[in-house]
């Protein structure tokens, strides 16, 4: 690899990192606005960035303490299963057998 712009799997796991980030930032900034009265971010945009982002809304959900309580956000760990599993499977996919 050259100094550069990333590529390949580089620029996925990079985008996948800021999907993580940006939905752990979007589950405090929810809370703050609960906190003062604000206009909300909607629901269901917190659970679709939960859905692509699952690592940083569960952080989020858990260190800002919010929407621990609600019954359709038993899904947000759901779907950090599935990624743990889609993961692991391109793990599995990608390292030689002899790494295994």
């Amino acid at each position: 690899m050259t100094l550069g712009a990333p590529d390949g799997p580089e620029l996925l796991l990079a985008a996948y990192a800021i999907l993580n980030i940006a939905a752990f930032l979007l589950y405090g900034r929810d809370k703050r606005k609960a906190e003062r009265g604000r206009w909300r971010t909607s629901e269901r945009a917190l659970l679709a960035a939960a859905a692509l982002g699952p690592f940083g809304a569960y952080a989020g959900m858990r260190r800002f303490r919010h929407k621990t309580q609600k019954t359709k956000f038993a899904l947000v760990p759901c779907f950090l299963l599935l990624h743990i599993a889609g993961l692991g499977y391109l793990a599995y996919l990608l390292i030689p057998p002899a790494l295994f």
